[in-house]
């Protein structure tokens, strides 16, 4: 899955950040982007249909299997996984084009994907964002009314999972209060890529 060139388009502005589904990742990226136009949001592929308010090429590129499955033939990731009963993958040209586009380049994916990226591209920085409690993820996720209860079962046992994890991490972040959780990443990642 790395190629040749995998070490010369990174140049330690790669961010990865990971975390159960449920504990606000794309929220606190949302913020992040807000805050800093230095950010931009790599738009991964899935095969998992759009939630309400999504748009493809916005929040995803949202393909069938069988396009998905040809992309992963013809190398065009780099990583991709089954989350559930869905693919996602990171497309190497929407990461290559925005890092030569001078952007810090954050990447939502999940705990597999992530390990994947760290071997490829060590010098990123990875954050992992952890919810208060598993009660609360379990009420988020219940809140969001885009799963069904067995989805639901399902990522609240692959949460637990992953959570065991997050010390693989460069930093970990409980999110509680959004605002403060959006502030805490933040400085944290400009401190890191020594931007402050």
């Amino acid at each position: 899955m790395s190629d040749d060139n995998n070490c010369c388009f990174c140049n330690g502005r790669l961010i990865v950040i990971s975390g159960p589904s449920g504990a606000g990742k794309d929220t606190i990226v949302n913020s992040l982007l807000l805050k800093d136009e230095r950010f931009s949001l790599s738009v991964s592929a899935t095969t998992r249909a759009p939630r309400p308010g999504e748009k493809d090429g916005v929040n995803y590129y949202y393909v069938n299997v069988g396009e998905f499955e040809k992309m992963i033939k013809d190398g065009e990731f780099i990583e991709y996984t089954k989350y559930g009963s869905s693919y996602y993958g990171t497309l190497k040209s929407d990461v290559k084009k925005r890092i030569n586009n001078g952007k810090i380049v954050v990447l939502v994916i999940e705990v597999q994907g992530a390990e994947n990226v760290r071997k490829i591209f060590p010098d990123c920085l990875s954050i992992f964002i952890m919810p208060p409690s598993f009660e609360i993820l379990e009420q988020r996720l219940r809140d969001r009314c885009s799963e069904n209860e067995d989805e639901i079962k399902k990522r609240l046992k692959i949460a637990k999972t992953e959570v065991e994890k997050r010390f693989e991490y460069d930093i970990v972040v409980e999110n509680d209060i959004l605002d403060e959780t959006v502030k805490n990443v933040h400085n944290k990642i400009l401190e890191k890529l020594d931007l402050t």
